[in-house]
């Protein structure tokens, strides 16, 4: 896709250490390298980095520390201003500024931050400086944190509507077995839709010194591609593979957008964390998935959850499928009364009206 403008890159621990406990510089400046070259060529270019954590350890000798939270955002903390020192340097070799942002899911779950996070990204990408993001794990804390960089890239692709997301791992692409075990694996080097079956093939993190492995991976696709941005699984130890890809060799495994980029309002609902979930019959899951309709209460067979008028929740299918988010016109005690009712006798069931429908679908996004 050599028409791609805006690219986020992800890269992993594994590729920035190289496998080993510190740091390589030459490994760095390769992604540098690939980077700074979209970036001279007019593209606008995203890092989002992993390894903040292994370069803590390095600068502090590798001490025998505990796995507690506590500890991670230590050496955190400290990882972090060496991490961000080395990648100025080396952008400085190619002339290039670069910013530290710094995001937990809280800054993407709430509409106003989602949309600060938004303004500054485009506005750094506007003035030709390249962001550097990590989660910010010197304050997250297990409620509110992404848990990983792959689905942190993937809601940052989301975001800024990018083009395309590459995620950097040691691993070549998504494989038909783990090829590490099974010497007859094959890359599949396109996916057209992720599946459950999809997700079966997929391990756990090979290392140990990163925390995702392909599921997460497949995750972070899987979200991408929902919002329209091409996505790809490759490895960050090829020659020149960030080109290579967007040139449309298959150098790894490409999963291809499931639609356009969607609405401002919509990519939000994506990335929010929901706070109950909606059970729908056959003929309400036929409607929104065939018909473009929004969600009525006749089609509501069980409400999970207490939550507030306008609070984001899923939208589950009979068979247990996930497929849709949307934002609520009515809170759950009143969802639960008008499971089954007709959307004209709403009035008479509650005393009010907030309209016909449980979701509008200019509220609700598919998922599938």
């Amino acid at each position: 896709m050599s028409n791609a403008q805006r690219i986020v890159v992800k890269v992993g621990t594994s590729i920035l250490t190289g496998g080993s406990p510190s740091l390589n510089s030459q490994h760095m400046l390769n992604i540098v390298q690939q980077t700074a070259a979209l970036h001279q060529a007019g593209r606008e270019v995203v890092l989002v980095t992993s390894a903040a954590v292994a370069a803590g350890r390095e600068r502090l000798g590798f001490p025998a520390l505990d796995a507690s939270m506590p500890v991670k955002q230590m050496l955190s903390a400290v990882g972090q201003i060496r991490l961000m020192q080395r990648y100025s340097e080396l952008y400085d070799l190619f002339g290039i500024v670069v910013a530290q942002v710094l995001l937990t899911r809280e800054d993407l779950s709430h509409r106003t931050r989602f949309l600060n996070a938004r303004d500054t990204l485009l506005t750094l990408i506007d003035r030709r400086i390249v962001p550097i993001i990590n989660e910010n794990d010197t304050l997250a804390t297990e409620e509110i944190r992404v848990g990983d960089n792959d689905n942190l890239s993937a809601l940052v692709a989301t975001l800024i509507e990018a083009d395309a997301l590459i995620i950097l791992t040691d691993q070549d692409g998504l494989y038909t077995a783990d090829p590490r075990s099974s010497p007859g694996a094959k890359r599949i080097e396109r996916v057209e839709r992720i599946d459950a079956a999809l997700f079966q093939l997929a391990g756990g993190s090979g290392t140990g010194l990163g925390t995702g492995g392909m599921v997460t991976k497949l995750q972070a696709a899987q979200l991408a591609t929902r919002s329209g941005v091409t996505t790809f699984i490759a490895s960050g130890r090829a020659p020149n593979v960030i080109a290579r890809l967007l040139e449309g060799e298959p150098a790894g495994t490409r999963f291809e957008p499931q639609a356009g980029h969607v609405e401002s309002r919509k990519r939000w609902l994506l990335v929010e964390r929901t706070k109950g979930r909606l059970l729908v019959d056959n003929g309400a899951e036929r409607m929104l998935l065939k018909g473009g309709a929004s969600l009525l209460p006749v089609g509501i067979t069980d409400v999970e959850g207490e939550f507030k008028r306008g609070t984001t929740v899923s939208v589950i299918a009979p068979d247990g499928r996930e497929i849709a988010h949307g934002l609520t016109s009515y809170d759950s005690a009143d969802i639960r009364k008008l499971a089954g009712v007709k959307s004209a006798h709403i009035q008479q069931t509650l005393g009010y009206t907030n309209g016909d429908a449980i979701i509008h679908r200019n509220n609700l996004v598919l998922l599938t």
